[in-house]
């Protein structure tokens, strides 16, 4: 097995709870669900900038520095896809006539 798909299954593992239904969610929790979203992805930049420094040191293992990264990289693409996709919510909105 190569490391791309090591890499890409434990990233589909980590990422599957996202998709599961969250009770929190259905019953008003919502603004503590997406606090907590935010601290991990904060948690999650974090990890890989110190893992980055590491590396530049050499005190990391170059394997944990490709795994920061692809993290981080999960991140970001998802951050930016919520962003995405509230944008185009408000402009629908937007859109409706009054």
């Amino acid at each position: 097995m190569d490391i791309r798909s090591l890499s890409a299954t434990s990233g589909y593992a980590a990422a599957r709870p996202a998709t599961q239904a969250d009770p929190d969610h259905v019953s008003g929790g919502i603004q503590n669900h997406l606090k907590a979203n935010f601290e991990e992805f904060a948690t999650t930049l974090q990890t890989s900038e110190q893992v980055s420094v590491q590396a530049m040191t050499g005190s990391a293992d170059p394997h944990a520095l490709v795994q920061a990264l692809a993290q981080t990289e999960l991140a970001v693409e998802t951050a930016v896809t919520v962003r995405n996709k509230v944008v185009e919510a408000y402009q629908e909105i937007m859109r409706m006539p009054v």
